[in-house]
């Protein structure tokens, strides 16, 4: 069990966490938006996202005691791990899964060009 939240560190706390969902949120969103629009310009601006989102973490894992335990340090080191690469495998399966939607079928092509 870990030991609660000091009453001081409360508002640290509270921040920290809502940090980590804005910034979890803006990491996924330029992530997809550079990718989306073919601008490799916005990505260095999704990692310094993920950047304040892996001192949030930090951050929340110090002052809600989570790294006094194994099992807690376990699970914020697999949240920073699975927020890295989430967006980018959800990107490659969601171009993989479209792929076929952009190359023109040869069959219908021909059957279009006979009419």
């Amino acid at each position: 069990m870990i030991e609660p939240v000091k009453l001081a560190d409360f508002f640290i706390v509270f921040f920290s966490a809502a940090s980590v969902i804005m910034f979890g949120a803006t990491y996924a969103l330029l992530f997809a938006w550079s990718r989306m629009r073919n601008r490799p310009r916005l990505m260095p601006l999704a990692y310094l996202g993920y950047v304040g989102l892996f001192i949030s973490v930090i951050v929340l894992g110090v002052h809600a005691n989570l790294f006094n335990s194994t099992f807690w340090t376990v699970i914020v080191l697999l949240m920073l791990l699975g927020y890295l690469v989430a967006p980018q495998a959800i990107w490659h399966l969601c171009v993989g899964t479209h792929a076929d939607e952009h190359e023109p079928d040869p069959e219908h092509v021909k059957v279009f060009q006979q009419r």
